[in-house]
């Protein structure tokens, strides 16, 4: 890039406008799920028998019988066609990431030498993608090449442009998952089995618990045409190098404030396609750093809510390049000020109500609730390393632990209110029933300002398990990671969790206990056993860290360390007895997971490399040179002594230039030379300890001795655009 060229786009930037977006003239009500295959499309384009059947596997559980298939894909086709739709892709989740879709045409031969359209219940129940070509950690070799995806009935059918997208799991030719939904599935059903058990404790009618997410994505917007002069964000995702702005977060006044106008564009427009597309959205607001914005949306079964999430990724993308942005959602883009996340809010409902809501009508509604805050606890408590292995990836670590982000320790926070219950319960030697306190009122000194009702609870941001009303918030998920992962392991944490609890109420009802008495009593002693994990103070404090391990919490940081904890006997037990995993599939994941941690730090060691090499000492160099030619003329025009002293400055600038390209130089090829040992080591484990221990370290140093170069060398001739210039839009 030359000097100049940088400017001309940070200019051409800053020039750019808001596209206008043209609003529907419909309410978002009357357009929402315009591409989707709802119910009231099923009622319209199936017959009645195969509607009532299609809509009792979707509500009950039913196994879908294979023989209404060819009715069902007639009916989609026809709504598909009639939309403008000429191609159909099975829509799936690998473990990548990401989604993945091959599209085919509604063509066969209509054997009169034409064609016609066609779209069998054959080709919408299953296909047969290619399964040796993603990921899945040695389950299938690469001339072991089939696969099959299949459909999944509970997330429907939707239109992308010219495609009509099916949602299915994906799964080897030996019956492994080799995708996020096939567990995410068998979780939610354990989960659904397990709770309802215990809910018939309280209320024999409950026949169904479903698991709510709503989840919170937080983003970055940067022009397009300042990303395109960023060879690591392009690449990577991230900026690898970068002098924090004098100016970045530290007023406070990005947060919840106005909404720049491109931005807003940009919003509205993702907004109409995302409701288009039946994806509930709900709230949208700057967040706290500069360029980060947040979008939220109305909670939804679990399973829905994650394809939604997934989608709505793509679909930002998408829209974003449509008003000349890029969206980041990689965790941690920027240096110095917060990265994203995205809270996954998790609750339990049966078909009579909330089970996490409090207070209840009777002290026995009251019960109920306290079980499963409790075994939640629980939970969460007996695989706290797990539930961290779920939310971390190569580049999560970067967020998790700063001073904006949960700790990487997972804890929970309940609030004084129901610390103090569980406390009272725990201590006392009776089995007594309890109310709790409703929402309290509280009247502000000002006459024109009603009275606020004030929660059973404050919110603790620091904590990456809270309890906020009636949900807990997993706030330690990545914004770019999929919510399926950590959703696997808490819900079927939660299923193990109740199982054991009925179990041992159950017991001591057969031995002559009470019913209440027996629920308190193991109640009792599954607070005491899940003390460790409530914690309501600061999780940013060094003292938290220490506290942690004395608790037995689970404190590792490194990525590669943490992802052992899938391969404990208990989180292998936990996932066998519940049926979500086998141990087969758990290495599997795991070899993945080290093996696409290498390849992101291997990807961002080589464009480091490159950057350092190519860009930062070359442009350095250059500057230095320029200086050296102003001393030279100095002593050429000035006496020896004034010379001196007026080229004081520019000799401190060249030794210290030299000093710092001698040592980037030094440090790649150090990182150059651990990048080439670590590729040497078989074992992906270990290899990714090495790229943890030996690679990324390097890195860090690099950066440091180029953000000093950086607040050295003239402006007009660096090459990158600045911190300065990606986080403020105009």
């Amino acid at each position: 890039m030359s000097e100049n060229l940088r400017f001309q786009v940070v200019e051409e930037a800053f020039k750019k406008k808001a596209i206008e977006v043209e609003t529907p003239k419909e309410r978002p009500s009357e357009y929402f799920g315009k591409y989707v295959f709802t119910r009231q499309k099923m009622y319209k384009y199936l017959p009645a028998d195969v509607y009532e059947k299609l809509i009792d596997v979707i509500d009950n559980g039913t196994r879908l019988d294979r023989s209404m298939a060819d009715a069902v894909a007639a009916g989609m086709k026809q709504w598909a066609i009639e939309m403008g739709v000429t191609h159909y892709t099975h829509w799936f989740q690998p473990l990548t990431e990401g989604t993945a879709e091959k599209h085919d045409a509604f063509v066969e031969h209509d054997g009169k030498g034409g064609m016609m359209e066609k779209f069998s219940g054959k080709l919408l129940v299953q296909q047969e993608p290619d399964a040796s070509s993603f990921p899945n950690g040695g389950i299938r070799n690469t001339f072991e090449a089939r696969g099959y995806s299949a459909w999944d009935p509970t997330s429907p059918v939707f239109i992308i442009d010219d495609t009509l997208c099916i949602p299915t799991i994906f799964i080897s030719y030996t019956g492994e998952a080799l995708d996020y939904k096939a567990p995410l599935l068998k979780a939610l059903h354990a989960v659904d089995k397990a709770a309802t058990d215990v809910c018939q404790l309280f209320y024999p009618e409950v026949q169904k618990v479903k698991c709510n997410l709503g989840w919170e994505q937080e983003y970055f917007l940067v022009d397009e045409g300042l990303y395109s002069a960023r060879p690591d964000l392009m690449l990577t995702g991230r900026t690898l190098m970068g002098h924090e702005s004098a100016k970045n977060q530290q007023m406070d006044d990005h947060y919840f404030g106005t909404i720049p106008d491109r931005v807003q564009a940009f919003m509205k427009d993702l907004e109409i396609q995302a409701l288009e597309l039946a994806i509930p959205c709900k709230t949208r607001h700057n967040e706290v750093a500069p360029n980060q914005f947040e979008l939220a949306p109305i909670y939804e079964e679990c399973n829905l809510a994650v394809d939604h999430n997934m989608l709505l990724m793509s679909l930002m993308k998408k829209v974003a390049r449509k008003h000349g942005f890029r969206v980041l959602l990689h965790e941690k883009p920027f240096d110095g000020i917060n990265g994203s996340g995205k809270h996954n809010n998790w609750s339990l409902q049966t078909d009579t109500g909330v089970l996490l809501h409090a207070p209840g009508k009777t002290p026995e509604e009251n019960l109920r609730f306290v079980v499963f805050i409790v075994e939640t606890l629980k939970a969460v408590y007996t695989h706290n390393g797990l539930l961290k292995a779920s939310i971390m990836s190569a580049t999560n670590a970067h967020r998790l632990g700063g001073h904006e982000a949960p700790p990487a320790i997972i804890s929970s926070f309940l609030g004084k209110q129901l610390s103090e219950l569980l406390d009272h319960i725990e201590l006392s030697d009776k089995d007594e029933l309890f109310n709790l306190k409703a929402k309290q009122g509280m009247e502000l000194d000002i006459p024109q300002i009603p009275q606020l009702i004030i929660d059973n609870t404050d919110r603790n941001r620091t904590s990456p398990f809270a309890f906020t009303g009636n949900r807990f918030e997993f706030r330690a998920i990545g914004s770019e990671a999929n919510c399926a992962s950590a959703m696997i392991a808490l819900n079927a944490a939660m299923a193990e969790a109740l199982t054991d609890f009925k179990s041992r109420v159950d017991q001591l009802i057969d031995g002559g206990e009470d019913k209440i008495s027996a629920i308190i009593d193991v109640l009792r002693e599954d607070i005491r056993y899940s003390k460790p994990i409530r914690f309501d103070g600061n999780g940013y404090s060094d003292e938290w860290v220490k506290e942690a391990k004395r608790r037995g919490l689970d404190t590792e940081r490194s990525c590669p360390v943490v992802f052992e904890r899938y391969l404990d006997e208990k989180s292998i037990r936990m996932f066998e007895n519940t049926k979500v995993m086998s141990r087969k599939e758990l290495e599997a994941r795991n070899e993945v997971k080290w093996e696409t941690y290498v390849k992101k730090v291997q990807i961002e060691a080589r464009v480091a490399g490159d950057l350092s090499m190519n860009h930062i000492i070359p442009v350095s160099t250059h500057y230095q040179s320029q200086l050296i030619r102003n001393v030279q003329s100095m002593k050429a025009v000035f006496p020896a002594d004034k010379a001196e002293r007026l080229s004081a400055r520019n000799m401190k600038l060249i030794e210290e230039i030299a000093e710092r390209t001698e040592h980037i130089e030094r440090l790649v090829e150090e990182l150059t030379e651990s990048r080439r040992v670590a590729n040497r080591i078989e074992d992906i484990h270990t290899r990714a300890l090495a790229y943890h221990d030996q690679v990324e370290p390097k890195m860090e140093a690099i950066r440091k001795e180029i953000d000093n170069l950086e607040m050295i060398v003239e402006d007009g001739l660096w090459t990158l655009p600045k911190y300065r210039e990606l986080l403020f839009i105009r």
